[in-house]
């Protein structure tokens, strides 16, 4: 289907089989796509304002640069997907499937991606700021250049995540937080004191 720009502001497409659809600069503000399949998907530039999208499938789709601030993506299964330069600030992604996904550059500003799966992700220069990572899977993630000032990462993973240059601020953790093998420390930016005594 060839839906690009098109209007289709608070259409109900939940469950609809929209593989590999063209949705490129589509306004899809507040529209309810929950359950749809959106796999390969190019939903480049689209308004996703508040919309919801919650246990939809969209692996391999490109959404790079779309707007989904305030959207619903909890349970989304987002595996693969480009994000890059994507705006997720205060999206619910909690329990989302981002592995693998590339969210260079994203907007994640206060989003809630507690227990979501970022096993392998690209969040390099991710904007992550007082983002909730809580139990998150970020086993062998890139946060280079990341913000992550303020970020909950109580009991979530980072075993072999790439921080090189990340930036900490004042962040949260606890003892269930994982931090095996981890890289670029070295360089990592505003650790906080006890946490580089934890690391010890």
């Amino acid at each position: 289907a060839n839906l690009s720009r098109a209007n289709l502001s608070s259409a109900d497409l939940s469950g609809a089989n929209l593989i590999v659809a063209n949705l490129s600069s589509a306004d899809l503000s507040g529209a309810n796509l929950s359950r749809a399949n959106l796999s390969s998907a190019d939903l480049s530039g689209a308004n996703l304002i508040v919309a919801n999208l919650s246990s939809a499938d969209l692996s391999g789709a490109d959404l790079s640069g779309a707007d989904l601030s305030g959207a619903n993506l909890s349970g989304v299964n987002l595996r693969g997907a480009n994000l890059r330069g994507a705006n997720l600030s205060g999206a619910n992604l909690s329990g989302a499937n981002l592995s693998s996904a590339d969210l260079s550059r994203a907007y994640l500003r206060g989003a809630n991606l507690s227990g979501a799966n970022l096993n392998g992700a690209d969040l390099s220069g991710a904007d992550l700021i007082v983002a909730n990572l809580s139990s998150a899977n970020l086993i062998v993630a890139n946060l280079s250049s990341a913000n992550l000032s303020g970020a909950n990462l109580s009991g979530a993973n980072l075993s072999r995540a790439n921080l090189s240059d990340e930036f900490f601020g004042d962040i949260r953790w606890n003892e269930n937080t994982k931090w095996d093998d981890v890289k670029g420390l070295d360089t990592a930016r505003n650790v906080p004191e006890a946490l580089k005594h934890s690391w010890g």
